[in-house]
């Protein structure tokens, strides 16, 4: 599992995300990057047959795990340690309802603003473009082609980068 998260987080550091994508390099960024890939991923296990769901919550764990240790290394106390992470969790939750419910909107607009509170003002209908081809992609996957596959997420492009190609 820990290979899974660690290419899902790899996927959320592409530097285009930030560039092109327009979310911004801070850490509150970066967690939106990885809040909204680890969404695709969980989403697809918990479209796939047992044992997928166990396999949801040790992703989840592993997350959680990267994100504290990373508090860690920040400096961090081991007091404020919980207080962080029981916010991070409400934050990461949060938003796997607010990208579910986009998802799941007939309206293609309900994810873009939902990626533009969120994510990125300027970047947001690329970033929605980009999650829709993931989905699509994800969706091609059993569970053991998605704990095995190196390239999980397609590239991001944004319309201008096909153009120019």
């Amino acid at each position: 599992m820990d290979a899974l998260f660690g290419r899902v987080a790899e996927a959320s550091r592409r530097p285009a995300l930030y560039t092109a994508g327009g979310i911004p390099d801070t850490f509150e960024g970066r967690f939106e990057s990885l809040a909204l890939h680890m969404f695709l991923v969980l989403r697809r296990l918990r479209e796939l047959p047992p044992p997928a769901g166990d396999l949801s919550q040790e992703l989840i764990d592993a997350c959680f795990a990267y994100l504290e240790l990373g508090f860690r290394n920040g400096g961090v106390s081991d007091i404020a340690v919980p207080k962080r992470m029981k916010k991070i969790g409400q934050m990461f939750y949060g938003r796997v309802q607010a990208y579910e419910a986009a998802f799941a909107a007939p309206e293609a607009e309900v994810l873009v603003e939902s990626l533009r509170r969120n994510a990125s003002r300027e970047g947001a209908v690329a970033l929605a473009a980009y999650l829709r081809e993931a989905q699509i992609e994800l969706g091609a996957l059993d569970a053991e082609a998605l704990l095995r596959k190196e390239a999980l997420f397609p590239v991001f492009e944004t319309q201008e980068a096909v153009h120019d190609a």
